[in-house]
C-alpha cells in the first residue's frame, strides 16, 4: 500500500484530524470515492482478529476488576495462569482507542508466558472505553486529566502488589500510547523492574535518571514520527547508565503488533518482539 495512505492513517489516529478532512484526503490519494471505500477496510482495526487466546482458555483465568483511582474507579482486565500460585505481574497499557478485544487479548498472552497480566482502562474516568467506537474513544483521551492518568497507571502496582497471588515483581508493556505511558511509569515508578514500550513517545531527557528498571524499546522503522526522538533519548539513557535495549524494525510500520490492524500489522517482526519481551520479563520478573 501507498505509504502515504499508511502515513494519513497515522495522522488520522493521532492528531485531531476530523474523519470528514481524513476520508476526503483519503479519496484524493487513492483517485475517487470508492477506491477510498475499499481500502479504508485495510487501514481500520478489525478486532473479530482479536483472539490470538481464547477468553476461556482453560489454561487462564480471566475477570474484569476494578481499584482506586484518582477520584475515580479504574477499570481493568485481569489474565493470570489458572490455579494456585504466586506470580509477578505486568501492567498492559493500551493504544489511544482504549481498553478493547485486543488489548485483552495482549494480556492473555502476557498471562499464558507465566505473569498475573492487568489491562487497566484509562477511560475510566468517563465510564469506560466506549464498546465498539473507536471514534469516541480517541475524543476521550484528549480530555484526560494528565497527572490524574498518570496516577491511576501508578495505582495499579498498588493494586497488583495487595493482591496474594503476586510476588511483588512487577513490570509494564504499552503500545503506542501505551508505550508512551510505559516509559512514564519507568520514570514515576522507582519499584518497577521492567518497562517495554511499542513505538511509543520518549520520556523527556531531564527525567531519565529517575529509570531504574529495565527498558526494552521496539520501533517500527517506517514510523519517522515516533522515531525522532530516539537519538535524544538514547542519548540520555547512555548518559545516565541505563538498562535499556533499543531495537529498530526495518521496513516495519508504527502499531506493527497490533493483529488487528491488517496494513500495518508484520507478523514476523510482531513475533521477534514479542520473544524478546517475553524473554526480558522472564529475566527480570522471575
Amino acid at each position: 500500500m501507498d505509504q502515504r495512505i499508511i502515513n494519513l492513517f497515522d495522522e488520522y489516529t493521532h492528531k485531531p484530524l476530523k474523519r470528514e478532512d481524513f476520508f476526503q484526503r483519503l479519496t484524493s490519494l487513492t483517485g475517487s470515492t470508492a477506491a477510498a471505500m475499499a481500502v479504508l477496510p485495510l487501514l481500520e482495526v478489525n478486532y473479530a482478529n482479536a483472539m490470538t487466546v481464547k477468553r476461556n482458555d482453560e489454561r487462564l483465568t480471566t475477570e474484569y476488576v476494578t481499584y482506586p483511582g484518582e477520584e475515580t474507579q479504574m477499570k481493568g482486565y485481569l489474565a493470570r495462569p489458572a490455579g494456585t500460585g504466586k506470580y509477578p505481574a505486568v501492567v498492559v497499557i493500551h493504544e489511544n482507542r482504549g481498553l478493547n478485544p485486543h488489548i485483552e487479548d495482549v494480556a492473555r498472552r502476557v498471562a499464558l508466558a507465566g505473569f498475573i497480566a492487568l489491562a487497566p482502562d484509562a477511560l475510566s474516568p468517563f465510564g469506560g472505553t466506549p464498546n465498539g467506537d473507536d471514534e469516541k474513544a480517541r475524543s476521550y483521551f484528549g480530555q484526560l486529566d494528565a497527572k490524574k492518568n498518570l496516577s491511576n497507571f501508578i495505582k495499579a502496582f498498588d493494586y497488583l502488589k495487595g493482591r496474594a497471588d503476586c510476588t511483588g515483581k512487577t513490570g509494564c508493556v504499552g503500545f503506542c500510547w501505551g508505550g508512551a505511558m510505559a516509559n512514564q511509569l519507568a520514570v514515576n515508578v522507582p519499584s518497577l523492574n521492567a518497562a517495554v514500550a511499542y513505538y511509543g513517545r520518549q520520556a523527556e531527557a531531564a527525567d531519565v535518571p529517575k529509570i531504574k528498571a529495565s527498558l526494552m524499546l521496539h520501533y517500527g522503522g517506517l514510523d519517522e514520527r515516533v522515531n525522532a526522538g530516539i537519538p535524544a533519548y538514547e542519548e540520555a539513557l547512555k548518559k545516565a547508565g541505563t538498562d535499556y535495549q533499543i531495537f529498530v524494525y526495518e521496513g516495519a510500520q508504527h502499531a506493527f503488533n497490533n493483529d488487528t490492524a491488517p496494513t500495518r500489522y508484520n507478523e514476523a517482526v510482531a513475533k521477534q518482539a514479542w520473544e524478546r519481551t517475553i524473554g526480558l520479563f522472564n529475566k527480570k520478573l522471575k
